[in-house]
């Protein structure tokens, strides 16, 4: 479970036995890391993500306006994300890859190399190599996880949201792309290497390279599902 996810369930848990309420400020980063057992990095992304959600605003300062205050019940905040998360499954695949590839080739070009959210990917793609041919549902799991990853090493929790909001779509198309495909063992290993390829590029500071290979790697794999083109590598 994701540092958001935690903190988010912990603020539901506390409004509903009364023990916080809207308009309340949150315990300080460091009273929530050790009270989660987390960094206190991480507790800083997860109040972005809180903010990006609607849920909690941060002041600054040490005055009566600092400190992160609950503006909004999550039920009622993620509502909009929600809605936005369902509509996503019926966009056109188009505007889908059209979407995906600005926010995942500007994600690339300013991510960290050493975000904390890079192992994580390269974990993902391990586990997604490991899979048989016939576990293509759990491939496209993890493959949507390992861009979600990607994009989260940037840094930027409005555009982390956004994507998350995305992805039941985008595991959609990718699905449809897959159903029944005979030569998916091959197509699984061209994905790999566009894989590596990408995380590689991030992780020794090549921004731009990455940049270009993910825009790549996301129209590619669309122009093959447009054209009814999934093959593997060419030798």
């Amino acid at each position: 479970m994701r540092t958001h996810q935690l903190v988010l369930g912990w603020i539901e848990e506390q409004l509903r036995a009364g023990s916080l309420a809207i308009g309340q400020r949150l315990p300080g980063e460091r009273a929530l890391a050790e009270q989660f057992g987390l960094s206190r990095t991480s507790v800083r992304e997860a109040i972005r993500v809180l903010e990006a959600l609607g849920v909690a605003r941060s002041g600054v300062g040490s005055g009566p306006e600092s400190g992160t205050t609950i503006v909004a019940d999550p039920s009622t905040a993620l509502g909009s994300a929600l809605r936005l998360h369902v509509a996503s499954s019926h966009l056109p695949v188009a505007d889908m890859v059209q979407t995906r590839i600005m926010i995942e080739s500007w994600a690339c070009l300013h991510a960290a190399p050493d975000s904390p959210a890079l192992p994580e990917a390269a974990e993902l793609l391990t586990a997604m190599e490991r899979l048989g041919p016939e576990e293509i549902e759990q491939f496209l799991l993890l493959d949507v996880r390992f861009h979600f990853a990607l994009t989260e090493a940037a840094g930027n929790a409005v555009v982390s949201a956004i994507m998350l909001s995305l992805r039941e779509g985008i595991k959609g198309y990718i699905s449809a792309a897959t159903d029944g495909q005979e030569e998916w063992p091959a197509v699984a290993a061209r994905l790999h290497t566009e894989h590596r390829g990408i995380l590689a590029a991030i992780q020794s500071g090549r921004s731009r390279e990455a940049s270009d290979l993910v825009a790549e790697h996301i129209e590619g794999f669309y122009q093959d599902l447009r054209t009814g083109r999934l093959t593997g590598p060419t030798n």
